[in-house]
């Protein structure tokens, strides 16, 4: 079970139906931001639509973001135009442009608050100062009116940054608390606690549960951060990337959306609350399951915000995990080998309010025998060299972890197993023969998995933080008991023999 919370999701439960039906119109896998307005649109015309979560609503990403609805997204519109012509980043900001439009629209209408802020992407020193200027310039060249600006009015050392006006920043969690209501009142269904485990290649119209009953629907919309169904490979097209936040109480957090140009990456934003304004402070990606220490990376973003803010009183920690394309832009659209009846989104590189609406969007016009203007030069990109290498180091790293491990497995079958027992809150791996298993202790239980994920059998790291097993290859998560949190793995984890078997 984790550990940290996010201030968004420090509240009680969205109610949702208590079942599903045997057929639908259409089936929406995950309740985030996608799956939600993907849903809404498509009771809104008529459809008999259901949404089945194997959590809670907005239990994985949308309930643990930053909450920026922005165009400017950290040095992303740069980063895009390095591997795609002109035409398709520019359809990537029309997107983008009609995803914020939509969410504020909905907020307006349905009385979910939000706050109108600039956002910023600064440099920390000289020498992101290259990469937040080519950000500024990339925006002017896409038509973002953004302006450079030396002194930002902040307390932590900076040297500028582009600045774009009237952004907007929200809690995710009341917009999924709003949509979830909509969608009910249109007569759609929300149904939490039944995790979608396959779907057979002969019938596309069909998902299995873990609870072993069938869903049969005319379409399939994994909305599942990466697919849950490995077709299209979408898994070894994206790179799982965590980042962290905190929130503090301040009295005087900055009124700026902020993020910085260079690493480690620093997000900061204020947030109003009923106690007082607070402060969020965000930072320190790595890839799932590479990144050390998760509990270090927590300290480091701790130590940061206490040099600069001073009496900063913390109320919130927590985590997110989101999953950036090899070329900067998101796959939306038909699942490979799913008869025109299966669609995912995924790559929306942690700006899933933006990219995760204009996805719904996307979608449910596909569904209505339509496309979004925008979605035409975005599904026919080209990669340039860049892009193709990028793809090609994603890979490469997962090649070196398969290879790591198999070496590591070949030295511990020689020495035997370890031995030692884990501290509180703290997981081992150990090895019987060629089987890595893993022990954690959790609230002074030890907890035992055989540590292989049961995606494509990566050898498991333990999450200090949020006391998770996590897997560094393609981002899948488990309890310390091994039951599935996220990622494209739909099974739990084996439990090790016991010694006579």
């Amino acid at each position: 079970m984790a550990t940290l919370t996010s201030l968004w999701r420090d509240r009680s439960t969205i109610e949702t139906d208590a079942d599903l039906d045997e057929r639908y119109d259409d089936l929406i896998v995950g309740a985030g931001i996608t799956g939600l307005v993907t849903a809404l649109l498509l009771a809104r015309s008529g459809r008999n639509v259901a949404v089945v979560e194997a959590r809670q609503v907005g239990a994985v990403t949308t309930g643990n973001t930053t909450g920026k609805v922005s165009l400017l997204q950290g040095t992303r519109l740069s980063h895009i135009l390095e591997r795609q012509s002109e035409r398709v980043a520019e359809a990537y900001v029309e997107a983008n442009r009609e995803g914020q439009a939509w969410l504020l629209r909905f907020c307006d209408d349905h009385g979910v608050p939000y706050q109108r802020r600039p956002a910023a992407t600064y440099a920390a020193d000289r020498a992101g100062h290259g990469a937040a200027r080519d950000e500024h310039d990339a925006a002017r060249r896409l038509g973002l009116d953004t302006r450079w600006q030396r002194d930002l009015d902040v307390p932590f050392p900076h040297v500028g940054g582009a600045v774009l006006d009237n952004q907007a920043q929200l809690d995710a969690m009341d917009v999924c608390e709003a949509l979830v209501r909509e969608i009910r009142q249109e007569g759609g269904t929300v149904v939490t606690g039944h995790r979608v485990i396959g779907a057979p290649l002969a019938n596309p119209k069909r998902v299995d549960l873990d609870d072993g009953r069938q869903v049969h629907a005319q379409n399939v919309v994994l909305a599942t951060g990466v697919p849950i169904l490995d077709r299209g490979l979408y898994f070894a097209k994206v790179e799982p990337q965590r980042s962290y936040a905190l929130a503090f109480r301040h009295p005087s957090p900055p009124e700026l959306m902020l993020l910085s140009a260079g690493s480690p990456t620093r997000s900061v934003r204020d947030a109003p609350s009923v106690a007082g304004p607070l402060l969020l402070a965000g930072g320190q990606g790595h890839t799932v399951g590479r990144g050390g220490s998760t509990v270090a990376h927590l300290e480091a973003l701790r130590e940061w915000t206490h040099s600069w803010f001073p009496g900063a009183e913390e109320t919130h920690a927590w985590s997110a995990q989101d999953y950036a394309s090899h070329d900067g832009l998101p796959a939306i659209g038909a699942l490979p080998r799913g008869r025109g009846h299966v669609f995912v989104a995924t790559g929306y590189g942690k700006w899933g309010l933006t990219n995760g609406v204009a996805a719904a969007l996307s979608l449910a016009k596909q569904i209505h025998g339509h496309r979004a203007t925008w979605q035409t030069p975005i599904s026919r990109r080209i990669t340039r060299p860049s892009g193709a290498l990028e793809l090609g180091r994603l890979n490469a790293a997962v090649g070196l972890h398969l290879v790591g491990d198999l070496a590591r497995a070949e030295l511990s079958s020689l020495r035997g197993p370890a031995a030692r027992e884990p501290a509180e809150g703290e997981g081992v791996v150990g090895r019987r023969g060629l089987l890595p298993e893993g022990e954690a202790r959790v609230d002074g239980r030890i907890c035992s998995v055989v540590a292989l994920c049961s995606h494509l059998g990566g050898t498991l790291s333990w999450n200090d933080a949020e006391r998770s097993w996590d897997c560094p290859l393609h981002g899948s998560r488990f309890t310390p008991d091994g039951e599935v949190l996220e990622g494209p793995a739909t099974r739990p984890l084996r439990r090790p023999s016991s010694p006579e078997e």
